[in-house]
């Protein structure tokens, strides 16, 4: 079986980071944001969120100056502090142990996400390590799943993504994947919707095995 994981809010316990500085970089800039920014921006990626920012938001800012200050603001926490979320190793290590090809597709940018899973010991269990900025595109295109399965060697239908936001598993089940929602706290009030979304939905990690 092919395993795509999301990393933020699924594999590591990042999200109060990376919101924290998207939403600070809005705050700093007094642009107005809409209550469901989290679900909007979280499977943008940075780039995704910089031009969301300039197109919707109406910031007055280069999408290359909000992704400095962005990034800047998020990479001491990636690359010295954020944890693995609760029996991810161990779990990981089981699902590569077994056979199964496991990859990661995240929104976020190589800078942050490379040595975060190395830190943790886990980058190398991955096939292949996937941020959007390798396909030029987002986690709310489509287009992004066939061309992860296609990368694989295979098609959509063959392969299990798992992310914890609502946005993203719509997209990768248009795609023909089955999708396995994550719980995390970020999106705690999405979890109903999530659970109708999902072939299945997760609580930890365990449930895996």
């Amino acid at each position: 079986m092919y395993y795509i994981f999301d990393m933020d809010g699924t594999l590591i316990d990042s999200m109060p980071a990376y919101c924290g500085a998207m939403l600070r970089f809005l705050e700093n800039h007094n642009i107005s944001y809409p209550e469901d920014i989290v679900k909007i921006i979280t499977p943008l990626g940075i780039s995704g969120a910089a031009k969301y920012f300039i197109e919707s938001l109406k910031a007055d800012i280069s999408a290359d100056k909000i992704a400095q200050e962005v990034l800047q603001d998020m990479y001491t926490a990636y690359t010295t502090t954020i944890p693995a979320k609760e029996h991810v190793i161990e779990t990981v290590k089981k699902l590569k142990e077994s056979g199964h090809s496991l990859s990661v597709l995240t929104a976020s940018p190589h800078m942050t996400l490379d040595p975060c899973l190395k830190r943790l010991g886990i980058y190398e269990l991955f096939d292949h390590v996937w941020s959007c900025e390798d396909f030029g595109t987002t986690k709310s295109d489509v287009k992004i799943y066939h061309e992860a399965a296609k990368r694989l060697g295979t098609t959509a239908e063959n392969c299990i993504f798992l992310d914890d936001n609502c946005n993203a598993i719509t997209t990768a089940k248009k795609s023909g994947m089955t999708v396995y929602g994550v719980y995390d706290p970020s999106s705690e009030e999405y979890i109903e919707e999530m659970k109708e979304i999902s072939h299945k939905y997760i609580y930890s990690f365990e449930e895996l095995i």
